[in-house]
C-alpha cells in the first residue's frame, strides 16, 4: 500500500482522528495510529496532529503504507454483473469533476463491522478511466435514498465538502410522515445531541438546554400534501447537517417519518404501508466545481412510489440535471 490520501466529508464534522481512521481502516490499532502521530506519518492537511485531534470537513488525512497485518480487509462484495448494471443505473449526472448517483434504499454509502456491501466499495467501477478513485462527498443513512455525489479527484472533494460546509449547497428531501404538523409550513429550530457509539450505534436526540455536546440545528418544511390528517408529505430543507438532523426533528415535531424504527417506534408503522424508511434525498444545488450552478433531482425508489399512489400523492418526474 503506497502513501495516500483522504478527504474529510461533511458528516465527519468533529470526529476525533483516531475514531475517524478506525472508521476508514478497522484493522488499524490505538497504539499504531499514536505511534504514526508521534512519528508524522499520518498528517492533516500536512501538519503533524495528535490522535485526538477534531477533523473538519474538507481537511486531507495523510495515510501511511500500513503493515500488512493492520491493513483493512477488503469488505466489498465481488462486482457481479447485476451489480455492475446497478451502478450504472444510479448515474444521474457525470462531468470530469464529480458524479452525481440516486442511492437505492438498504444501500450503505460506506462500510462498517458486518457490512460487506456498500458504495464506498464500489468506487473503483466509478473510475470510468480516471486516474483518481472517486470519493465520497456525504453520506445518506443506509435507509435513505436519493442524490449522492461523488468527487473524481482530492481537489474537488475539498472544494465540494467546503461548499457543503459554508450552507452554499440547497439540500431537498422529501418524506412521508405520520400524522400532519400543526401547520403547513416552518421551522424546526431544536438543538441535537449524539449519544453511543460505533459499535452499539450512534444515535442523536433532542438535546436539553445547555447540554454538553449540543449542536444547533435547523430544518425548514412545507406540507406538499396530506391524506386526511393520517399522513402527510413533507419537503424538508435541512440548513445544517447534523447526524440523523431530518428524522429527529419530524419525531420532535410529532409526525415520525413512516418507516423510522429508530426514532418514531410504533407511530412510525402504519398497516398496509412498506416498513421502509420514507425519506428520499430529491434535490440538490450547488456550486460547481469549475463555476456555474448545478441542479440535480433523483426519482423516488419503489417503495415511496408505491405509498405516493396509495395516497394519491402526485410526485413530477424528476427534472433532467441543469447546469449554468
Amino acid at each position: 500500500m503506497q502513501v495516500s490520501s483522504q478527504i474529510v466529508t461533511e458528516d465527519e464534522t468533529e470526529i476525533r482522528l483516531d475514531r475517524w481512521l478506525k472508521r476508514h481502516f478497522p484493522a488499524l490499532t490505538q497504539g499504531v495510529i499514536q505511534k504514526f502521530c508521534r512519528t508524522g506519518q499520518i498528517r492533516v492537511d500536512g501538519k503533524r496532529v495528535d490522535a485526538s485531534t477534531r477533523l473538519a470537513p474538507g481537511q486531507s488525512v495523510r495515510i501511511p503504507p500500513l503493515p500488512d497485518g493492520e491493513r483493512p480487509r477488503p469488505t466489498a462484495a465481488p462486482l457481479d454483473p447485476a451489480t455492475l448494471r446497478e451502478i450504472e443505473g444510479m448515474i444521474l449526472y457525470m462531468d470530469d469533476w464529480l458524479i452525481a448517483v440516486n442511492k437505492p434504499p438498504g444501500l450503505p454509502s460506506q462500510g462498517g463491522p458486518g457490512i460487506v456491501r456498500h458504495l464506498d466499495g464500489m468506487m473503483d467501477h466509478f473510475r470510468l478511466g480516471a486516474s483518481d478513485k472517486p470519493r465520497l462527498v456525504h453520506r445518506l443513512d443506509m435507509e435513505t435514498s436519493g442524490i449522492l455525489l461523488l468527487a473524481r479527484s482530492p481537489g474537488v472533494a475539498a472544494k465540494l465538502a467546503a461548499a457543503f460546509r459554508g450552507r452554499d449547497v440547497q439540500k431537498t428531501y422529501w418524506a412521508v410522515v405520520a400524522g400532519r404538523p400543526p401547520r403547513d409550513e416552518g421551522r424546526i429550530d431544536i438543538p441535537l445531541v449524539k449519544f453511543g457509539g460505533l459499535r452499539g450505534g450512534e444515535r442523536v436526540a433532542v438535546a436539553e438546554k445547555g447540554e454538553e455536546g449540543a449542536t444547533f440545528a435547523i430544518t425548514d418544511f412545507t406540507v406538499r400534501d396530506a391524506a386526511a390528517r393520517k399522513l402527510s408529505w413533507l419537503e424538508l430543507r435541512p440548513l445544517t447537517g447534523r447526524t440523523h438532523q431530518l428524522r429527529v426533528h419530524c419525531a420532535a415535531m410529532g409526525t415520525p417519518i413512516l418507516g423510522d424504527k429508530m426514532y418514531g417506534g410504533e407511530a412510525a408503522r402504519i398497516e398496509g404501508f412498506p416498513e421502509n424508511l420514507h425519506l428520499h434525498a430529491r434535490r440538490l444545488v450547488l456550486p460547481h466545481p469549475k463555476g456555474g450552478t448545478l441542479q440535480l433531482e433523483a426519482d423516488l425508489p419503489p417503495h415511496l412510489r408505491a405509498s405516493f399512489k396509495s395516497l394519491g400523492f402526485h410526485a413530477p418526474a424528476a427534472a433532467s440535471p441543469s447546469y449554468q
